[in-house]
Protein backbone atom coordinates (compact mmCIF):
# COMPACT_ATOMS: atom_id res chain seq x y z
CA UNK A 1 0.00 0.00 0.00
CA UNK A 2 1.28 3.55 -1.21
CA UNK A 3 2.22 6.06 1.26
CA UNK A 4 -0.45 8.28 0.23
CA UNK A 5 -3.01 5.40 -0.05
CA UNK A 6 -1.89 4.65 3.83
CA UNK A 7 -2.32 8.59 4.50
CA UNK A 8 -6.13 8.95 2.68
CA UNK A 9 -7.34 5.87 4.34
CA UNK A 10 -6.36 7.73 7.75
CA UNK A 11 -8.61 10.53 7.20
CA UNK A 12 -11.48 8.63 5.76
CA UNK A 13 -11.61 6.88 9.17
CA UNK A 14 -12.34 10.69 10.35
CA UNK A 15 -15.62 10.45 8.34
CA UNK A 16 -17.73 9.42 11.32
CA UNK A 17 -16.85 12.53 12.72
CA UNK A 18 -16.51 15.20 9.06
CA UNK A 19 -18.35 17.88 10.97
CA UNK A 20 -15.98 18.65 13.34
CA UNK A 21 -12.88 18.13 11.21
CA UNK A 22 -14.44 20.51 9.08
CA UNK A 23 -14.45 23.09 11.78
CA UNK A 24 -10.90 22.24 12.60
CA UNK A 25 -9.77 22.09 8.84
CA UNK A 26 -11.47 25.85 8.91
CA UNK A 27 -9.28 26.81 12.23
CA UNK A 28 -6.55 26.09 10.48
CA UNK A 29 -6.74 27.56 7.41
CA UNK A 30 -7.51 30.81 9.78
CA UNK A 31 -4.06 29.80 11.68
CA UNK A 32 -2.12 29.46 7.69
CA UNK A 33 -3.86 33.27 7.19
CA UNK A 34 -2.14 34.27 10.27
CA UNK A 35 1.47 32.51 9.51
CA UNK A 36 1.43 34.05 6.16
CA UNK A 37 0.07 37.51 7.37
CA UNK A 38 2.56 38.12 9.79
CA UNK A 39 5.69 38.27 7.97
CA UNK A 40 3.85 40.42 5.82
CA UNK A 41 3.15 42.76 8.81
CA UNK A 42 6.83 42.37 10.14
CA UNK A 43 8.14 43.69 6.46
CA UNK A 44 5.46 46.80 6.32
CA UNK A 45 6.30 47.41 10.31
CA UNK A 46 9.83 47.76 9.26
CA UNK A 47 9.31 49.73 5.99
CA UNK A 48 7.24 51.89 8.22
CA UNK A 49 9.64 52.87 10.66
CA UNK A 50 12.52 53.66 7.93
CA UNK A 51 9.80 55.80 6.65
CA UNK A 52 8.40 57.61 9.24
CA UNK A 53 10.57 60.94 9.52
CA UNK A 54 8.90 60.91 6.39
CA UNK A 55 4.99 61.00 7.64
CA UNK A 56 5.39 57.53 7.61
CA UNK A 57 3.64 55.52 10.68
CA UNK A 58 3.94 51.63 12.03
CA UNK A 59 0.91 51.59 14.68
CA UNK A 60 -1.61 51.25 12.04
CA UNK A 61 0.50 47.81 10.82
CA UNK A 62 1.26 46.98 14.97
CA UNK A 63 -2.87 47.18 15.59
CA UNK A 64 -3.49 45.33 12.27
CA UNK A 65 -1.10 42.58 13.75
CA UNK A 66 -2.00 42.52 17.02
CA UNK A 67 -5.64 41.87 15.75
CA UNK A 68 -4.10 38.86 13.42
CA UNK A 69 -2.69 37.59 16.45
CA UNK A 70 -5.66 37.36 18.77
CA UNK A 71 -7.21 35.63 16.01
CA UNK A 72 -4.57 32.98 15.75
CA UNK A 73 -4.70 32.17 19.30
CA UNK A 74 -8.59 31.95 19.49
CA UNK A 75 -8.22 29.22 16.43
CA UNK A 76 -5.21 27.34 17.97
CA UNK A 77 -7.03 27.36 21.02
CA UNK A 78 -9.71 25.71 19.26
CA UNK A 79 -8.26 23.36 17.42
CA UNK A 80 -5.72 22.16 20.56
CA UNK A 81 -8.99 21.44 22.57
CA UNK A 82 -10.90 19.62 20.17
CA UNK A 83 -8.07 18.29 17.63
CA UNK A 84 -7.28 16.13 20.54
CA UNK A 85 -10.41 15.29 22.06
CA UNK A 86 -11.45 14.07 18.31
CA UNK A 87 -8.45 11.96 18.00
CA UNK A 88 -9.28 10.08 21.13
CA UNK A 89 -13.06 8.97 20.36
CA UNK A 90 -12.00 8.42 16.96
CA UNK A 91 -8.79 5.82 18.24
CA UNK A 92 -11.49 3.98 20.67
CA UNK A 93 -13.78 4.09 18.28
CA UNK A 94 -11.28 2.07 15.38
CA UNK A 95 -9.93 -0.36 17.91
CA UNK A 96 -13.69 -1.17 18.81
CA UNK A 97 -14.35 -1.63 14.78
CA UNK A 98 -11.10 -3.78 14.17
CA UNK A 99 -11.44 -5.78 17.67
CA UNK A 100 -15.64 -6.41 16.35
CA UNK A 101 -13.96 -6.91 12.76
CA UNK A 102 -10.98 -9.41 13.60
CA UNK A 103 -13.06 -11.94 15.99
CA UNK A 104 -15.48 -11.96 13.19
CA UNK A 105 -13.26 -13.41 10.61
CA UNK A 106 -13.56 -17.01 10.16
CA UNK A 107 -11.51 -19.62 11.95
CA UNK A 108 -9.20 -20.58 9.27
CA UNK A 109 -7.66 -16.87 9.43
CA UNK A 110 -6.94 -16.86 13.22
CA UNK A 111 -5.96 -20.40 12.76
CA UNK A 112 -2.98 -19.03 9.78
CA UNK A 113 -2.54 -15.53 11.63
CA UNK A 114 -0.74 -15.51 15.08
CA UNK A 115 -2.63 -13.47 18.28
CA UNK A 116 0.11 -11.87 19.60
CA UNK A 117 0.89 -10.82 15.69
CA UNK A 118 -2.81 -9.63 16.01
CA UNK A 119 -2.75 -7.56 19.19
CA UNK A 120 0.61 -5.92 17.78
CA UNK A 121 -1.15 -4.83 14.81
CA UNK A 122 -4.36 -3.44 16.65
CA UNK A 123 -1.95 -1.33 19.47
CA UNK A 124 0.56 -0.30 16.95
CA UNK A 125 -1.58 0.74 14.21
CA UNK A 126 -4.58 2.28 16.73
CA UNK A 127 -1.50 4.70 18.15
CA UNK A 128 -0.19 5.49 14.82
CA UNK A 129 -3.57 6.63 13.79
CA UNK A 130 -4.13 8.71 17.03
CA UNK A 131 -0.70 10.43 16.33
CA UNK A 132 -1.60 11.04 12.85
CA UNK A 133 -4.69 12.86 13.50
CA UNK A 134 -3.44 15.27 15.68
CA UNK A 135 -0.52 15.86 13.76
CA UNK A 136 -2.85 16.38 10.53
CA UNK A 137 -5.13 18.96 12.77
CA UNK A 138 -2.03 20.60 14.26
CA UNK A 139 0.55 20.53 11.57
CA UNK A 140 0.28 18.75 8.39
CA UNK A 141 -2.83 20.86 7.44
CA UNK A 142 -1.37 24.04 8.05
CA UNK A 143 1.58 23.56 6.63
CA UNK A 144 0.15 23.03 3.39
CA UNK A 145 -2.18 25.62 3.25
CA UNK A 146 0.85 28.35 4.04
CA UNK A 147 2.47 27.00 1.22
CA UNK A 148 -0.60 27.56 -1.22
CA UNK A 149 -0.46 30.88 0.20
CA UNK A 150 2.88 32.06 0.45
CA UNK A 151 4.16 30.59 -3.05
CA UNK A 152 1.31 32.83 -4.79
CA UNK A 153 1.91 36.19 -2.59
CA UNK A 154 5.91 35.67 -2.73
CA UNK A 155 5.71 36.00 -6.66
CA UNK A 156 3.71 38.85 -6.23
CA UNK A 157 5.86 40.93 -4.19
CA UNK A 158 8.91 39.90 -6.41
CA UNK A 159 9.19 37.82 -8.89
CA UNK A 160 13.16 37.17 -8.54
CA UNK A 161 13.03 36.56 -4.61
CA UNK A 162 10.01 34.58 -4.88
CA UNK A 163 11.37 32.78 -7.59
CA UNK A 164 14.89 32.08 -5.94
CA UNK A 165 12.51 30.99 -2.54
CA UNK A 166 10.72 28.57 -4.20
CA UNK A 167 13.20 27.03 -5.84
CA UNK A 168 15.15 26.03 -3.03
CA UNK A 169 12.19 24.80 -1.41
CA UNK A 170 11.79 22.46 -4.66
CA UNK A 171 14.89 21.14 -4.05
CA UNK A 172 14.43 20.45 -0.10
CA UNK A 173 11.51 18.85 -0.76
CA UNK A 174 13.09 16.65 -3.66
CA UNK A 175 16.08 15.74 -1.62
CA UNK A 176 13.75 14.77 1.10
CA UNK A 177 11.23 12.60 -0.76
CA UNK A 178 14.56 10.29 -2.46
CA UNK A 179 15.57 10.15 0.65
CA UNK A 180 12.29 8.78 2.59
CA UNK A 181 12.04 6.27 -0.97
CA UNK A 182 15.15 5.05 -0.08
CA UNK A 183 14.28 3.74 3.54
CA UNK A 184 10.76 3.03 2.78
CA UNK A 185 11.72 -0.61 1.56
CA UNK A 186 14.52 -1.27 4.94
CA UNK A 187 11.75 0.18 7.22
CA UNK A 188 9.04 -2.20 6.19
CA UNK A 189 11.73 -4.81 7.56
CA UNK A 190 12.56 -3.66 10.43
CA UNK A 191 8.67 -3.42 10.89
CA UNK A 192 8.16 -7.74 9.78
CA UNK A 193 10.88 -8.17 12.76
CA UNK A 194 9.31 -6.52 15.22
CA UNK A 195 5.49 -8.36 14.64
CA UNK A 196 8.11 -11.85 14.46
CA UNK A 197 9.02 -11.03 18.00
CA UNK A 198 5.64 -10.07 18.88
CA UNK A 199 4.49 -13.80 17.67
CA UNK A 200 7.36 -15.19 19.03
CA UNK A 201 6.82 -14.14 22.71
CA UNK A 202 3.51 -14.37 22.26
CA UNK A 203 4.04 -18.13 21.66
CA UNK A 204 6.29 -18.31 24.94
CA UNK A 205 3.82 -16.57 27.39
CA UNK A 206 0.90 -18.84 25.86
CA UNK A 207 3.37 -22.16 26.78
CA UNK A 208 5.33 -21.13 29.48
CA UNK A 209 4.59 -24.59 31.15
CA UNK A 210 6.25 -26.36 27.77
CA UNK A 211 9.24 -23.71 27.88
CA UNK A 212 10.09 -24.49 31.86
CA UNK A 213 9.51 -28.71 32.16
CA UNK A 214 11.42 -28.80 28.76
CA UNK A 215 14.30 -26.48 29.45
CA UNK A 216 13.42 -24.25 26.68
CA UNK A 217 13.73 -20.60 28.67
CA UNK A 218 17.34 -20.06 27.97
CA UNK A 219 16.86 -21.08 24.31
CA UNK A 220 14.14 -18.95 24.00
CA UNK A 221 15.41 -15.98 25.46
CA UNK A 222 18.46 -16.26 23.14
CA UNK A 223 16.40 -16.54 20.46
CA UNK A 224 14.52 -12.85 21.17
CA UNK A 225 17.81 -11.67 21.64
CA UNK A 226 19.03 -12.84 18.57
CA UNK A 227 15.72 -11.21 16.87
CA UNK A 228 16.47 -7.81 18.66
CA UNK A 229 19.56 -7.83 16.87
CA UNK A 230 18.47 -8.32 13.71
CA UNK A 231 16.19 -5.86 14.11
CA UNK A 232 18.61 -3.02 15.68
CA UNK A 233 21.21 -4.56 12.31
CA UNK A 234 18.06 -3.39 9.74
CA UNK A 235 17.40 -0.23 12.39
CA UNK A 236 20.63 1.29 12.02
CA UNK A 237 20.81 2.12 8.47
CA UNK A 238 17.66 3.87 8.27
CA UNK A 239 18.40 5.63 11.30
CA UNK A 240 21.78 6.78 9.72
CA UNK A 241 20.52 7.76 6.92
CA UNK A 242 18.00 10.34 8.57
CA UNK A 243 20.68 11.46 10.68
CA UNK A 244 22.46 12.69 7.45
CA UNK A 245 19.10 13.75 6.11
CA UNK A 246 18.39 16.40 9.45
CA UNK A 247 22.19 17.72 8.92
CA UNK A 248 21.46 18.47 5.55
CA UNK A 249 17.99 19.50 5.90
CA UNK A 250 20.20 22.44 8.63
CA UNK A 251 22.49 23.26 6.28
CA UNK A 252 19.49 23.91 3.70
CA UNK A 253 17.70 26.28 6.02
CA UNK A 254 21.20 28.14 6.65
CA UNK A 255 22.25 28.41 2.60
CA UNK A 256 18.34 30.06 2.15
CA UNK A 257 18.33 32.47 4.52
CA UNK A 258 22.17 33.75 3.05
CA UNK A 259 20.50 33.49 -0.83
CA UNK A 260 17.76 35.51 -0.10
CA UNK A 261 19.38 38.15 2.06
CA UNK A 262 22.43 38.13 -0.75
CA UNK A 263 19.72 38.47 -3.59
CA UNK A 264 17.65 40.64 -1.33
CA UNK A 265 20.82 43.05 -1.26
CA UNK A 266 21.87 43.22 -4.85
CA UNK A 267 17.72 44.24 -4.80
CA UNK A 268 17.72 46.39 -2.66
CA UNK A 269 21.03 48.67 -4.11
CA UNK A 270 18.91 48.36 -7.39
CA UNK A 271 16.05 49.87 -5.47
CA UNK A 272 13.73 46.63 -6.94
CA UNK A 273 12.80 46.08 -3.52
CA UNK A 274 13.06 47.40 0.27
CA UNK A 275 14.11 46.42 3.13
CA UNK A 276 10.67 45.33 4.80
CA UNK A 277 10.38 43.34 1.46
CA UNK A 278 13.50 41.84 2.15
CA UNK A 279 12.54 40.75 6.25
CA UNK A 280 8.99 39.62 4.66
CA UNK A 281 11.16 36.72 2.31
CA UNK A 282 13.17 35.79 5.14
CA UNK A 283 10.46 35.39 7.17
CA UNK A 284 8.82 34.03 4.56
CA UNK A 285 11.93 31.30 3.98
CA UNK A 286 11.75 30.98 7.76
CA UNK A 287 8.19 29.86 7.98
CA UNK A 288 8.26 27.69 4.82
CA UNK A 289 11.73 25.54 6.08
CA UNK A 290 10.89 25.28 9.45
CA UNK A 291 7.26 23.73 8.06
CA UNK A 292 9.09 22.22 6.01
CA UNK A 293 11.62 20.34 7.92
CA UNK A 294 8.20 19.61 10.39
CA UNK A 295 6.52 18.11 6.92
CA UNK A 296 10.09 15.97 6.39
CA UNK A 297 9.69 14.40 10.16
CA UNK A 298 5.79 13.98 9.13
CA UNK A 299 6.46 11.81 6.16
CA UNK A 300 9.51 10.26 7.95
CA UNK A 301 7.26 9.10 10.72
CA UNK A 302 4.88 8.25 8.28
CA UNK A 303 7.49 6.24 6.42
CA UNK A 304 7.87 4.17 9.53
CA UNK A 305 4.65 3.95 10.57
CA UNK A 306 3.11 3.03 7.00
CA UNK A 307 3.59 -0.92 7.33
CA UNK A 308 1.93 -1.22 10.93
CA UNK A 309 -1.13 1.02 9.17
CA UNK A 310 -0.71 -0.78 6.22
CA UNK A 311 -1.04 -4.53 7.95
CA UNK A 312 -4.07 -2.42 10.17
CA UNK A 313 -6.29 -1.94 6.96
CA UNK A 314 -5.32 -5.10 5.75
CA UNK A 315 -6.65 -6.81 8.89
CA UNK A 316 -9.91 -4.74 8.36
CA UNK A 317 -9.76 -5.40 4.52
CA UNK A 318 -10.19 -9.27 5.37
CA UNK A 319 -13.45 -9.90 4.08
CA UNK A 320 -14.83 -12.66 6.16
CA UNK A 321 -15.69 -15.98 4.17
CA UNK A 322 -19.24 -16.07 5.76
CA UNK A 323 -21.16 -13.42 4.09
CA UNK A 324 -24.31 -12.00 6.16
CA UNK A 325 -26.88 -10.07 4.57
CA UNK A 326 -27.70 -7.41 7.04
CA UNK A 327 -31.50 -7.71 6.21
CA UNK A 328 -31.39 -11.39 7.06
CA UNK A 329 -34.29 -12.83 8.76
CA UNK A 330 -33.86 -14.20 12.54
CA UNK A 331 -34.20 -18.12 12.66
CA UNK A 332 -37.94 -18.70 14.29
CA UNK A 333 -37.72 -18.53 18.02
CA UNK A 334 -39.04 -22.15 18.35
CA UNK A 335 -37.48 -24.42 16.34
CA UNK A 336 -38.29 -28.38 16.01
CA UNK A 337 -34.62 -28.81 15.29
CA UNK A 338 -34.38 -31.10 12.21
CA UNK A 339 -31.04 -30.88 10.15
CA UNK A 340 -30.37 -31.69 6.94
CA UNK A 341 -26.87 -31.98 4.99
CA UNK A 342 -28.06 -32.09 1.01
CA UNK A 343 -24.85 -32.57 -1.07
CA UNK A 344 -22.60 -30.44 1.00
CA UNK A 345 -18.83 -30.53 -0.06
CA UNK A 346 -16.16 -27.85 1.22
CA UNK A 347 -12.46 -27.62 1.01
CA UNK A 348 -10.63 -25.32 3.29
CA UNK A 349 -8.60 -24.45 0.28
CA UNK A 350 -9.72 -25.58 -3.51
CA UNK A 351 -7.47 -28.03 -4.00
CA UNK A 352 -7.96 -30.37 -1.11
CA UNK A 353 -11.47 -31.08 -0.25
CA UNK A 354 -12.30 -31.71 3.64
CA UNK A 355 -15.78 -32.63 2.97
CA UNK A 356 -17.08 -34.78 -0.20
CA UNK A 357 -21.34 -34.86 -0.54
CA UNK A 358 -22.34 -34.75 2.57
CA UNK A 359 -26.15 -36.22 2.40
CA UNK A 360 -28.02 -37.09 5.84
CA UNK A 361 -30.82 -36.18 7.76
CA UNK A 362 -31.35 -35.43 11.69
CA UNK A 363 -34.73 -35.87 12.73
CA UNK A 364 -35.40 -33.64 15.53
CA UNK A 365 -34.95 -34.62 18.71
CA UNK A 366 -32.72 -37.25 17.85
CA UNK A 367 -28.91 -38.17 19.30
CA UNK A 368 -26.46 -38.41 15.83
CA UNK A 369 -23.25 -39.76 16.44
CA UNK A 370 -20.28 -39.01 14.31
CA UNK A 371 -17.16 -41.99 14.26
CA UNK A 372 -14.64 -42.63 12.11
CA UNK A 373 -10.85 -42.03 11.77
CA UNK A 374 -8.80 -38.75 13.38
CA UNK A 375 -8.98 -36.35 10.35
CA UNK A 376 -12.13 -37.77 8.59
CA UNK A 377 -13.84 -34.40 8.95
CA UNK A 378 -16.42 -35.15 12.06
CA UNK A 379 -15.46 -31.71 13.77
CA UNK A 380 -15.21 -29.73 10.19
CA UNK A 381 -18.80 -31.12 9.58
CA UNK A 382 -20.56 -29.60 12.10
CA UNK A 383 -18.69 -26.31 12.28
CA UNK A 384 -20.44 -26.00 9.27
CA UNK A 385 -23.97 -26.32 10.97
CA UNK A 386 -23.14 -22.76 13.09
CA UNK A 387 -21.65 -21.57 10.24
CA UNK A 388 -17.47 -21.27 10.80
CA UNK A 389 -17.36 -21.96 7.05
CA UNK A 390 -19.69 -22.25 4.61
CA UNK A 391 -20.27 -25.16 2.03
CA UNK A 392 -18.96 -24.38 -1.11
CA UNK A 393 -21.45 -26.52 -2.61
CA UNK A 394 -25.07 -27.64 -1.06
CA UNK A 395 -26.39 -26.70 1.40
CA UNK A 396 -27.08 -27.14 5.36
CA UNK A 397 -30.95 -26.59 6.55
CA UNK A 398 -32.53 -26.67 10.28
CA UNK A 399 -36.26 -27.52 9.53
CA UNK A 400 -36.00 -26.87 5.85
CA UNK A 401 -34.63 -23.01 6.03
CA UNK A 402 -31.30 -22.67 4.68
CA UNK A 403 -29.23 -21.44 7.53
CA UNK A 404 -27.00 -19.08 5.15
CA UNK A 405 -30.53 -16.90 4.48
CA UNK A 406 -31.13 -16.45 8.25
CA UNK A 407 -29.39 -14.09 10.81
CA UNK A 408 -26.00 -14.73 11.97
CA UNK A 409 -26.79 -14.31 15.61
CA UNK A 410 -30.03 -16.15 15.56
CA UNK A 411 -28.81 -19.08 14.23
CA UNK A 412 -26.14 -19.68 16.64
CA UNK A 413 -28.68 -19.28 19.64
CA UNK A 414 -29.71 -22.05 18.55
CA UNK A 415 -27.17 -23.96 18.92
CA UNK A 416 -25.00 -25.13 22.00
CA UNK A 417 -21.35 -26.29 21.55
CA UNK A 418 -19.12 -28.17 23.97
CA UNK A 419 -15.71 -28.29 22.31
CA UNK A 420 -12.90 -30.38 22.66
CA UNK A 421 -10.91 -27.58 24.10
CA UNK A 422 -13.40 -25.62 26.31
CA UNK A 423 -12.17 -22.41 25.61
CA UNK A 424 -12.20 -20.36 28.75
CA UNK A 425 -12.09 -16.67 29.15
CA UNK A 426 -9.65 -15.17 31.62
CA UNK A 427 -12.49 -13.99 33.95
CA UNK A 428 -14.16 -15.41 36.68
CA UNK A 429 -16.16 -18.60 36.96
CA UNK A 430 -18.90 -16.87 36.64
CA UNK A 431 -18.88 -14.71 33.67
CA UNK A 432 -17.57 -17.84 31.77
CA UNK A 433 -20.61 -19.58 32.80
CA UNK A 434 -22.93 -16.38 31.37
CA UNK A 435 -21.45 -16.69 27.91
CA UNK A 436 -24.34 -19.54 27.95
CA UNK A 437 -26.64 -17.10 29.53
CA UNK A 438 -25.91 -13.53 29.90
CA UNK A 439 -28.88 -12.60 31.88
CA UNK A 440 -28.44 -16.17 33.98
CA UNK A 441 -29.47 -15.50 37.42
CA UNK A 442 -27.07 -17.19 40.92
CA UNK A 443 -29.67 -20.03 41.04
CA UNK A 444 -29.62 -21.09 37.28
CA UNK A 445 -25.51 -20.80 37.27
CA UNK A 446 -25.62 -23.23 40.90
CA UNK A 447 -28.00 -25.64 39.00
CA UNK A 448 -26.00 -26.01 35.97
CA UNK A 449 -22.98 -26.47 37.20
CA UNK A 450 -24.48 -29.18 39.63
CA UNK A 451 -25.54 -30.82 36.51
CA UNK A 452 -22.49 -30.99 35.14
CA UNK A 453 -20.46 -31.76 38.11
CA UNK A 454 -18.90 -28.68 38.58
CA UNK A 455 -20.71 -27.02 41.93
CA UNK A 456 -18.62 -28.81 44.39
CA UNK A 457 -15.26 -28.04 43.03
CA UNK A 458 -16.04 -23.93 42.63
CA UNK A 459 -17.80 -23.36 45.97
CA UNK A 460 -14.83 -24.80 47.61
CA UNK A 461 -12.15 -22.47 45.79
CA UNK A 462 -11.74 -19.05 48.23
CA UNK A 463 -14.38 -16.63 46.26
CA UNK A 464 -16.31 -19.39 44.98
CA UNK A 465 -18.26 -18.38 41.45
CA UNK A 466 -15.90 -15.35 41.45
CA UNK A 467 -13.26 -16.91 41.03
CA UNK A 468 -10.63 -15.93 38.66
CA UNK A 469 -10.15 -18.36 35.81
CA UNK A 470 -6.08 -18.00 34.46
CA UNK A 471 -5.79 -17.63 30.83
CA UNK A 472 -7.26 -20.47 28.50
CA UNK A 473 -8.34 -22.16 31.86
CA UNK A 474 -4.43 -23.03 32.90
CA UNK A 475 -5.48 -22.47 36.71
CA UNK A 476 -8.16 -25.54 36.71
CA UNK A 477 -7.29 -29.45 35.49
CA UNK A 478 -8.91 -30.81 32.15
CA UNK A 479 -11.73 -31.93 33.69
CA UNK A 480 -12.73 -28.92 35.71
CA UNK A 481 -12.55 -27.36 32.21
CA UNK A 482 -14.57 -29.22 30.63
CA UNK A 483 -17.48 -29.81 32.96
CA UNK A 484 -17.58 -25.79 33.40
CA UNK A 485 -17.87 -26.25 29.22
CA UNK A 486 -20.61 -28.74 29.82
CA UNK A 487 -22.15 -26.15 32.27
CA UNK A 488 -21.88 -23.52 29.92
CA UNK A 489 -23.68 -25.12 27.02
CA UNK A 490 -26.31 -26.24 29.95
CA UNK A 491 -27.19 -22.68 30.78
CA UNK A 492 -26.99 -21.76 27.43
CA UNK A 493 -30.78 -24.23 26.90
CA UNK A 494 -30.27 -24.40 23.30
CA UNK A 495 -32.79 -26.97 21.15
CA UNK A 496 -29.31 -27.69 19.08
CA UNK A 497 -26.44 -29.56 20.70
CA UNK A 498 -23.35 -30.35 19.17
CA UNK A 499 -21.02 -32.50 22.17
CA UNK A 500 -17.12 -32.58 20.48
CA UNK A 501 -15.68 -35.09 22.47
CA UNK A 502 -17.18 -33.29 25.14
CA UNK A 503 -15.83 -36.08 28.09
CA UNK A 504 -12.53 -36.97 26.56
CA UNK A 505 -10.85 -35.20 29.51
CA UNK A 506 -12.75 -36.49 32.41
CA UNK A 507 -11.86 -39.76 34.58
CA UNK A 508 -13.90 -42.03 35.00
CA UNK A 509 -15.91 -41.93 37.55
CA UNK A 510 -16.95 -37.88 36.83
CA UNK A 511 -17.55 -39.20 33.58
CA UNK A 512 -19.84 -42.12 34.91
CA UNK A 513 -21.85 -39.46 37.11
CA UNK A 514 -21.97 -36.50 33.88
CA UNK A 515 -22.78 -39.03 31.59
CA UNK A 516 -26.22 -38.91 33.15
CA UNK A 517 -26.26 -35.07 33.02
CA UNK A 518 -25.95 -35.32 29.72
CA UNK A 519 -28.46 -37.64 28.84
CA UNK A 520 -30.99 -35.22 30.65
CA UNK A 521 -29.39 -32.05 28.47
CA UNK A 522 -30.01 -34.25 25.33
CA UNK A 523 -33.76 -34.63 25.95
CA UNK A 524 -35.87 -32.90 23.38
CA UNK A 525 -32.78 -31.66 21.61
CA UNK A 526 -31.41 -32.75 18.07
CA UNK A 527 -27.61 -33.59 19.25
CA UNK A 528 -24.37 -34.69 17.49
CA UNK A 529 -21.54 -36.06 19.31
CA UNK A 530 -18.43 -36.65 18.07
CA UNK A 531 -18.27 -40.38 20.13
CA UNK A 532 -15.45 -42.02 21.74
CA UNK A 533 -18.03 -43.63 24.20
CA UNK A 534 -19.23 -46.92 23.29
CA UNK A 535 -22.75 -46.91 24.65
CA UNK A 536 -23.32 -43.27 23.22
CA UNK A 537 -22.50 -44.75 19.95
CA UNK A 538 -24.78 -47.61 20.70
CA UNK A 539 -27.72 -45.58 21.73
CA UNK A 540 -27.54 -42.59 18.81
CA UNK A 541 -30.26 -42.89 16.41
CA UNK A 542 -28.26 -42.35 13.77
CA UNK A 543 -24.43 -43.01 13.26
CA UNK A 544 -22.76 -41.49 10.54
CA UNK A 545 -19.56 -43.13 9.70
CA UNK A 546 -17.13 -40.83 8.01
CA UNK A 547 -13.91 -41.47 5.85
CA UNK A 548 -11.94 -38.62 4.12
CA UNK A 549 -14.31 -36.30 4.62
CA UNK A 550 -17.28 -38.70 3.08
CA UNK A 551 -20.35 -40.58 5.01
CA UNK A 552 -19.64 -44.09 3.96
CA UNK A 553 -21.97 -45.60 6.14
CA UNK A 554 -24.71 -44.20 8.13
CA UNK A 555 -27.32 -46.33 10.46
CA UNK A 556 -28.13 -48.11 13.78
CA UNK A 557 -25.45 -49.85 15.76
CA UNK A 558 -26.74 -53.02 15.22
CA UNK A 559 -27.22 -52.74 11.33
CA UNK A 560 -23.88 -51.18 10.87
CA UNK A 561 -22.21 -54.04 12.55
CA UNK A 562 -24.31 -56.42 10.70
CA UNK A 563 -23.04 -55.32 7.17
CA UNK A 564 -19.33 -55.84 8.09
CA UNK A 565 -18.09 -52.92 7.11
CA UNK A 566 -15.77 -49.57 8.48
CA UNK A 567 -17.98 -49.48 11.16
CA UNK A 568 -17.88 -53.08 12.12
CA UNK A 569 -13.59 -53.02 11.84
CA UNK A 570 -13.91 -49.91 14.24
CA UNK A 571 -16.17 -51.48 16.62
CA UNK A 572 -14.24 -55.43 16.22
CA UNK A 573 -10.89 -53.37 16.81
CA UNK A 574 -11.60 -51.52 20.06
CA UNK A 575 -11.90 -48.26 18.79
CA UNK A 576 -14.89 -47.22 21.47
CA UNK A 577 -14.11 -46.94 25.00
CA UNK A 578 -16.62 -48.96 27.58
CA UNK A 579 -18.56 -47.53 29.98
CA UNK A 580 -16.93 -45.20 32.63
CA UNK A 581 -18.35 -46.88 36.31
CA UNK A 582 -18.84 -44.27 38.82
CA UNK A 583 -16.43 -44.70 41.88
Amino acid sequence: MSLMRVYLRVLQLLAPEKRLALTLVLANLVLSGVAFLEPVLFGKVIDALAAQGKGGSAWHYIGLWTCVGFGGIVASVFVSLFADRLAHRRRLAVVAQFFEHAVGLPLSYHGQHHTGRLLRIMHTGSNNLFGLWLGFFRDHLTTLLSILLVIPWAMSINWKLGLLMVGLMATFAIFNAIAMRRTHAAQRQVEQLHSAISERAGDVFGNVPVVQVYTRLQAEVEAIRDMARRVLDAQYPVLRGWAWLSVANRAASTLTIVAIFALGAQLNANGEVTVGGIVTFVNFALLQIGRLEAFAGFISGLFFQTPSLADFFAVLDTEATVKEDPKAPSLPAAIRGEVRFDGVSFGYDASHPALRQLDFVAAAGSTVALVGPTGAGKSTALSLLYRAYDPDRGRVTIDGIDIRSVNLTSLRQHIAVVFQDPGLLYRSVADNLRVGKPDASEIEMEEAARAAEAHHFVVVKPEGYSTLVAERGTSLSGGERQRLSIARAMLKDAPILILDEATSALDNATEARIQRALNRLTQGRTTFVIAHRLSTVRNADLILVMQDGQVVEQGRFDDLVAQGGLFARLAAGGEFVADAEEG
